[in-house]
């Protein structure tokens, strides 16, 4: 019986952390996609600019993006700020 108690204690600790890890709108992304990333540039892109950086585009990133339907926070940068490499 006690053991029970504590099962349930952890269980329903354990189901309210990682339901609060997320906003509903990205649990809905989530489950959208099968993936974290949609390939391994956006995997390169992403960890190459992460919050708090210096976003780094270039515009064979910007055409990945739209090739491959990447999905995430959008890195919004000025035209200027487009790198040409």
């Amino acid at each position: 019986m006690r053991s029970d108690r504590w099962n349930g204690l952890l269980a329903g600790g354990l189901l309210l952390a990682t339901a609060g890890c997320a906003t509903s709108g990205e649990w809905a992304t989530w489950k959208a996609h099968p993936a974290h990333f949609a390939s391994r540039e956006h995997l390169i892109f992403s960890a190459r600019n992460t919050e708090g950086s210096t976003p780094r585009v270039t515009r064979k990133d910007i055409a990945m993006a739209r090739e491959e339907g990447w999905w995430g926070k959008p890195v919004s940068v000025r035209q200027e700020q487009i790198l040409e490499r």
